[in-house]
């Protein structure tokens, strides 16, 4: 199995932003250390070309963003300090989730150390996203003929915004959405199935009805390919997320998405997405927890 990781997927922010840029390399150098991976499994993207860029994003959008053009409100909107770096880690972390996916037509799973940036819509980033790398390689995958029904299933804990506005209406895409009720975006927009969370809920609860929806989606919508945002912040000790999931729940999460894919031979990414907690550490593992369960699965049927 390939991971895909690159030091372009950090830059630099004041001591006091609360965006934890530095979990990136915390989780690759985890899984190195403990020998999860090693560093002939990792893969370095390079910067994604403007027209798969293009097939999701609007010329305008794109080009002042690259240009360093985008207006204060917008800059805002995304939550960093514009840089040629930002967008360089923009276009490195789509093509990190591009090059997963075509490892993953191949091994059957591979991994993203970063991604799922969902927040980003065609004409605007917001929430610390700018460009929606999932979404750029589902167009990608379509273009090339290599998938064509393609599921998107996100566990973030908060909704995928930007990705269920890209692919209202069409009926290749499905788009799931399992995210906190109350939680950002305060405006919602609507995938193919939303479950909206309360707040407070545990593993249990969690795992019912996640194991409600994904089978269905797998065995009804057929898809050839499914890309899994696998955000950390529902666990208990992230200060943003507001659910309760321990180490243990998001464990499971991982093991029933990624595995219900594999029993019925559906290729899966996993993507990072969002993760807050008062410990980084909290942070790192549950990330890590990802790529291992991808690996075991792997593992499985080599």
């Amino acid at each position: 199995m390939k991971v895909c990781y690159s030091d372009r997927y950090l830059v630099p922010l004041i001591p006091t932003h609360p965006f934890p840029m530095q979990k990136y390399r915390l989780v690759r150098n985890r899984l190195l250390e403990e020998g999860s991976i090693t560093h002939w499994h990792l893969i370095e993207p390079g910067l994604a070309a403007d027209e798969d860029i293009l097939l999701v994003h609007t010329r305008d959008y794109w080009f002042r963003c690259k240009r360093g053009e985008l207006t204060a409100a917008e800059i805002r909107r995304i939550g960093f300090p514009w840089s040629v770096g930002l967008v360089h880690r923009s276009q490195a972390s789509v093509q990190g989730t591009l090059i997963a996916a075509k490892n993953a037509l191949r091994d059957g799973v591979a991994s993203n150390l970063a991604g799922g940036t969902h927040h980003a819509f065609p004409d605007h980033g917001e929430g610390y996203c700018v460009l929606n790398d999932i979404a750029i390689a589902t167009r990608v995958l379509q273009r090339d003929g290599l998938a064509n029904r393609i599921a998107i299933i996100d566990c973030d804990v908060h909704q995928g915004n930007g990705t269920a506005a890209i692919f209202q209406g069409d009926e290749s895409v499905f788009t799931f959405s399992m995210h906190g009720e109350k939680n950002f975006p305060l405006r919602k927009e609507r995938s193919t199935v939303d479950v909206n969370l309360p707040d407070g809920i545990g593993d249990e609860e969690y795992l019912k009805l996640l194991m409600q929806f994904v089978p269905a989606i797998l065995h009804e919508f057929k898809p050839d390919f499914v890309f899994y945002q696998a955000g950390v912040d529902p666990h208990e000790k992230d200060r943003l997320g507001k659910l309760k999931l321990t180490h243990e729940g998001l464990k499971q999460r991982d093991v029933f998405v990624i595995g219900a894919c594999r029993q019925t031979n559906i290729p899966v990414v996993t993507t990072m997405g969002g993760g807050y907690g008062k410990d980084i550490n909290d942070t790192v593992e549950g990330h890590c927890n990802t790529v291992r369960v991808a690996w075991s699965f792997y593992n499985e049927n080599a």
